[in-house]
């Protein structure tokens, strides 16, 4: 009843009156007549004056007119009705070809924990729990070069797109730029006063973001070793950190459940985004939109810029997510701590395909779990960083088509979870 009053209220009372007046009363049969009968819909005709002028509607505490949520005016004839507002359905997602998997390379004698991939494209380079990092040829798959320094597992690594300097940060404080010219550590930039787990290079400014275990962000002038900020404000683990060009220039995910904006000129929040419930342990840019997403063991999250406004839930990946990945066509993959990996549709939030990395021969199920994921600079490969000590390359089933791999997927109402 209370439902009722409120969606139908304004206009509840005149559907008697209107009806007998325009003759859609019930005929001697007991059905009543029109096209109304067989789609089961009650048609009110609608009195544009009194609609127009406000009449006896009451207002919502929104500002808008109560029935204007469940009803909608449509013409039908010479005359306007009243009907049943329809619910909003999902877009239907664009399709992608399926991934699938073409190399896996050996090298590493520990877990491997993170990757980048450098700007031209020719090379990658990754860091594992056996302290080395290793620069690998992106075409062939081969060993180029191995760099020892770190004392404990390596988990950051970024590489500059102005100079041969590759960065790296590891469980032993340490921060480190790497001169790929002399294959040594030139630079050293101390102030983590725990383990530090990723880091990122601003891509306009020569600064370097790093993050840890401390529960802070420190922002270091890449020259001068100088921590020009200290950004404070994280309870627990500061796991994934990002920068971009446009404000907020700076956002990080925690094991304190939050994912924070920063304002890199003033050194403070911007904005505290609470909705996650459980740790934040990756936190993606789209390379093509003013939006981005956080992953957590609840969910994967979407929001927009600059405020941080809520877009979307992706649900359906329950396993410790470590990571995120997208590419510009629009492809998110998030990776998990059992070894699944789930390809969504950026736009829509489809899940369009699901894979579980196969363990290595000789390592148990449980090493399964994949730490890392990176596309290469066009988008059209994919290198996944696993706890098997292996690196694995997928890339799009060029043989698929539509036809082939039809989208699963039919229009469900849409409904927008708000939290």
């Amino acid at each position: 009843m209370v439902k009722t009053t409120d969606e139908y209220g304004p206009v509840k009372d005149r559907v008697k009156g209107a009806a007998q007046q325009n003759g859609h009363a019930a005929g001697a049969d007991g059905t009543p007549h029109g096209d109304s009968a067989a789609s089961g819909m009650e048609l009110v005709p609608l009195d544009q004056n009194r609609l127009l002028s406000g009449g006896d509607m009451r207002r919502s505490g929104r500002g808008d007119t109560t029935g204007s949520r469940a009803l909608m005016a449509v013409s039908i004839g010479q005359q306007q009705m009243l009907v049943p507002r329809k619910a909003p359905t999902m877009p239907k997602p664009v399709w992608h070809p399926p991934w699938k998997l073409y190399r896996v390379i050996s090298g590493h004698l520990g877990w491997v924990r993170c990757i980048a991939v450098e700007p031209g494209n020719e090379w990658f380079v990754t860091g594992a729990a056996d302290r080395v990092i290793k620069i690998w040829d992106l075409a062939s798959g081969t060993l180029k070069l191995s760099l020892t320094g770190h004392v404990s597992t390596v988990r950051g690594l970024a590489v500059s797109s102005r100079q041969p300097y590759l960065f790296s940060c590891g469980e032993d404080k340490m921060v480190k730029c790497w001169d790929l010219e002399q294959n040594k550590a030139v630079r050293h930039y101390h102030g983590h006063l725990s383990a530090c787990y990723a880091l990122d290079l601003h891509p306009t400014i020569d600064v370097l973001v790093t993050c840890g275990r401390d529960a802070t962000i420190r922002v270091w002038d890449i020259r001068t070793k100088v921590c020009i900020h200290t950004l404070a404000g994280h309870t627990n683990t500061v796991s994934s950190v990002k920068c971009q060009a446009a404000e907020p220039q700076v956002i990080s995910g925690s094991h304190d459940c939050t994912v924070r904006l920063w304002d890199l000129a003033a050194g403070r929040t911007k904005a505290t985004l609470t909705n996650h419930k459980k740790s934040v342990r990756a936190v993606v840019l789209n390379p093509a939109q003013y939006t981005f997403a956080s992953g957590s063991p609840d969910n994967i999250k979407q929001w927009k810029f600059p405020d941080g406004v809520f877009l979307q839930n992706l649900s359906g990946h329950n396993a410790i997510i470590n990571s995120l990945a997208c590419n510009s066509d629009g492809v998110l993959v998030s990776a998990a701590d059992n070894g699944t990996m789930h390809f969504w549709d950026w736009k829509t939030g489809y899940n369009f395909q699901r894979l579980q990395a196969a363990v290595q021969p000789g390592s148990i199920d449980s090493e399964a779990g994949i730490f890392a994921l990176a596309f290469d600079q066009s988008g059209s490969r994919l290198i996944t960083a696993e706890a098997d000590k292996t690196i694995k390359i997928y890339k799009e089933d060029e043989s698929a088509t539509e036809e082939t791999h039809p989208l699963n997927w039919r229009p469900d109402i849409f409904r927008k979870k708000r939290y």
